[in-house]
């Protein structure tokens, strides 16, 4: 009769015993209780997962017991951001001095008087600040809207949802339109008189446009 073959585990010298038969293989016995372990944890983590599967699909109140599905209104006041392009600029405006006095009571406690000296970040650049090199590592000290953000529309979309910090979302965007065109005055990018809306605010070309270009590379996946 031929000697029936079972596939072999190899296992390190420091787990050899004295019992072993072949020196480099796993006994039958040994081998099988792997195999069953082995298949009682994948039978008994795939009835979790359906499990799981049916309490989510069934009532996922029941499954997190709180909070409610958003209205559509709610969803909308979110659901805003604005494009390099301009797309996605609603309707209003506002000039650099009504941005002046909003800036004074909503910003200035963090950026500092007129976008410096603050406990955040720096918005303003520095008279002659050029676009910070990349063997600099100055991080975003040196990384300001006059001299790092390509677009002036960017910074009207960050204004809109992320600020101010402690109250992000709550300015109107007539008040969004009024702080990006003080800040942009402060970095000499537009002049004291200017009243910005979506038509002008998306025809400004910021200094640091030409610093940066899209990655059109058709390899993307392979060169990240």
């Amino acid at each position: 009769m031929n000697e029936i073959k079972y596939p072999a585990i190899i296992i390190p010298q420091s787990q050899r015993t004295k019992g072993d038969l072949n020196g480099d293989k796993m006994t039958l016995d040994l081998y099988i209780k792997i195999i069953m372990i082995y298949f009682a944890l994948f039978t008994s983590g795939l009835s979790y997962a359906e499990q799981n599967e049916i309490n989510t699909n069934d009532n996922i109140d029941v499954l997190f017991n709180f909070g409610r599905p958003a209205t559509t209104e709610e969803i909308k006041k979110w659901d805003l951001d604005v494009r390099p392009d301009g797309t996605g600029l609603p309707l209003g405006k506002g000039s650099v001095k009504e941005g002046e006095i909003l800036y004074a009571a909503k910003c200035a406690f963090c950026h500092g008087i007129n976008g410096k000296g603050g406990i955040n970040g720096r918005l303003v650049a520095d008279e002659g600040e050029e676009f910070p090199q990349g063997i600099i590592a100055c991080g975003f000290e040196c990384r300001t809207i006059g001299n790092y953000w390509p677009y002036a529309t960017t910074l009207y979309d960050y204004i809109l949802r992320s600020m101010p910090m402690n109250a992000p979302g709550s300015l109107t965007f007539n008040e969004v339109y009024a702080l990006s065109a003080y800040l942009l005055y402060l970095n000499k990018i537009v002049p004291d008189n200017i009243t910005l809306s979506a038509s002008s605010l998306k025809e400004i070309v910021m200094p640091a446009h030409d610093k940066f270009v899209p990655d059109d590379r058709l390899e993307y996946n392979e060169v990240h």
